[in-house]
């Protein structure tokens, strides 16, 4: 549609944001009122800190709508490449996992969806897809570079699997770790997803960033693509503030989680997208953290976890651990691009 456009490639990227905006604060309004009327709502963890069981009831699965956002503007805007429908496939199942845990919730009226031996096998399943695919029809190469320092190989290790003429290529050791980079970023994202406006507000700065490192790799359209999600998340902000109309639910978070990992493996930043998303992995640690030392000691390192509850506890107020939450992203954010920028320049 806006194929005229196509010279002017920034343009493209900014109305991508400006029109995934519109279609989600368009729409954001319908979808709480459907879910309203059909009393579709948040299951509240009953271990969690109090202050959030007046949540309880509050419409969830805004994802669906921001996923629906985020479709329609990559293919409306973007010229549609395998890249596109590579990246899309990834973070629209991912979400149509996440739905489905999140519709398990509401008919059970219970915080627990799906198991979390479900969900790993789904998300893994979703993640070995996409780097074979990725590796064999879009050319990714199994590598993984560490700027200034190294770059391995983790091709060294590859089956090729008889099928066609060239057969399929399988690195058995970056398929490991992009399994392991998507589905912990994919379960980091869901995670950090516990207050209003966390979630949606640091993925927005983060895919800003995704975006930019994507075009400046004159690669348009998953540039468009993270565009799309950043302008997604600021448009469910509208609603997602607090106190929140609606949470994204897993259909989000973990849909959000995954596209960020995929656009890593894309854009071949596999590695600085640790820093890029650091907030999202020191909110994985702090779990991963919490539950090692208490089984070693029945002690606790944080006073809640994940992170932000930990400074819930502290006493700050939940806007306030929103905005600093924030804060901190944008400046890893703006790190990570940074060392990536030096390592292109410097290359």
């Amino acid at each position: 549609m806006f194929a005229m456009f196509a010279q002017y490639p920034t343009f493209l990227t900014f109305l991508a944001v400006f029109i995934t905006v519109v279609v989600t604060m368009v729409l954001m309004p319908m979808w709480i009122r459907f879910l309203k009327s059909s009393h579709i709502g948040q299951q509240v963890r009953a271990d969690g800190p109090q202050s959030h069981l007046v949540k309880q009831g509050t419409p969830t699965m805004g994802g669906v709508i921001m996923l629906i956002a985020v479709i329609v503007c990559t293919l409306l805007v973007g010229a549609p490449t395998p890249e596109t429908f590579l990246l899309l496939g990834a973070t629209v199942l991912a979400g149509a996992l996440g739905l489905v845990d999140d519709a398990s919730k509401v008919a059970h009226e219970r915080s627990l969806g799906l198991t979390p031996k479900a969900k790993l096998i789904g998300q893994f399943s979703i993640a070995t897809v996409f780097a074979l695919i990725a590796v064999n029809v879009i050319g990714i190469e199994p590598t993984v570079e560490i700027p200034f320092v190294y770059t391995f190989d983790l091709g060294i290790l590859t089956t090729v699997i008889p099928f066609g003429e060239e057969g399929i290529s399988v690195p058995w050791l970056y398929l490991v770790f992009v399994n392991i980079l998507l589905v912990g970023m994919c379960n980091a994202v869901n995670l950090t997803d516990g207050l209003d406006g966390l979630a949606a507000g640091t993925v927005m700065i983060v895919m800003i960033v995704m975006a930019a490192i994507a075009y400046r790799q004159n690669l348009l359209e998953p540039a468009i693509f993270a565009a799309t999600l950043a302008g997604a998340c600021l448009g469910f902000l509208w609603f997602n503030s607090h106190p929140a109309d609606i949470f994204m639910g897993d259909t989000g978070s973990l849909a959000l989680g995954m596209a960020l990992g995929c656009l890593a493996v894309v854009t071949k930043t596999e590695f600085v997208v640790i820093i890029i998303g650091g907030l999202f992995v020191a909110e994985a640690l702090s779990v991963m953290i919490q539950v090692f030392y208490y089984k070693k000691t029945k002690k606790r390192i944080f006073l809640m976890a994940p992170l932000h509850h930990h400074f819930e506890k502290k006493g700050w107020s939940e806007t306030k651990v929103v905005m600093r939450f924030w804060i901190i992203s944008g400046v890893l954010a703006s790190a990570g691009f940074a060392l990536y920028f030096a390592t292109t320049v410097f290359a």
